[in-house]
């Protein structure tokens, strides 16, 4: 029998697929803007490598316990995301690869398990950051209601871009996606802290505050909306929910003796 064109084919379809396939050059320009702001990989600088010092103080070593306490013995890793936030606290507001060793060797995990949560999560700032870490929302609700204006004004009064940190380290402004708050737009994550509301007025006004390091208190209930509302009320103030809601009673025999009909489930969650 004469031989099949297999080789051929082959090589046929390699060459194709050589075509269809992008350089690596473009997929790393690819990857590199998917990833945002920060890169997935660690560039030693002289204040952050392997071998720069790191270690919980002796009150931290309290909540480290604390935290792993929370967990069984062989779940250690568990505690991987508050014991990375803790270091980052502890550090000042970044999150250095030798801090991300040392958690890693409290939880008895790879160095490598806790890298991929550090470079997942963007609460996690593998770079230095400013004192006061301004993170801008850009997406569409607070873009509509002037979030451009708002980064402009931040920009001229700190003498920044963003993503850079002003020369003395008490700034750091980013542009970030949706925080959350699109009620009370455009707004900004000050470190923890929610302003919202925003004018190029008021933005000034809690830089100034910052500065002169007294930033305004959160209000009642847990932000600050920058024009005198309270939380998420409108012009008209509070309208409605003037009372606790009463929740459903629960019949106490329900589950007694340990046993649940999966049909009586359903029906009581209206399935």
């Amino acid at each position: 029998y004469p031989a099949a064109p297999f080789p051929k084919t082959m090589l046929s379809a390699a060459r194709l697929l050589t075509r269809r396939l992008p350089s690596a050059t473009a997929v790393a320009s690819q990857q590199t803007r998917a990833m945002g702001s920060a890169e997935s990989f660690h560039i030693n600088t002289p204040d952050n490598t392997p071998e720069t010092y790191f270690d919980f103080t002796e009150e931290n070593y309290v909540r480290v316990n604390k935290i792993l306490s929370k967990y069984p013995v062989n779940y250690k890793q568990s505690g991987i995301i508050p014991l990375l936030d803790l270091a980052q606290r502890q550090h000042g507001g970044g999150l250095p690869v030798a801090a991300m060793d040392k958690v890693a060797a409290i939880v008895e995990a790879a160095p490598s398990r806790v890298y991929e949560v550090a470079s997942f999560y963007t609460m996690f700032n593998r770079t230095k950051v400013g004192k006061y870490f301004i993170q801008l929302c850009g997406t569409t609700p607070c873009m509509i209601c002037g979030s451009e204006d708002i980064k402009k004004t931040i920009e001229k009064n700190l003498g920044i871009k963003n993503g850079q940190t002003t020369k003395d380290g008490m700034f750091t402004l980013l542009e970030v996606e949706c925080l959350g708050a699109c009620a009370n737009a455009p707004m900004v994550q000050l470190n923890d802290d929610y302003y919202e509301c925003l004018t190029p007025k008021t933005t000034v006004e809690l830089l100034d505050a910052c500065k002169a390091g007294n930033p305004p208190a959160m209000g009642k209930w847990g932000s600050l909306p920058m024009n005198g509302q309270v939380s998420c009320e409108g012009p008209l103030g509070k309208t409605s929910l003037w009372e606790a809601p009463v929740p459903p009673e629960v019949d106490v025999e329900r589950f007694k003796g340990g046993e649940v009909d999966p049909a009586d489930v359903k029906a009581h969650m209206s399935y």
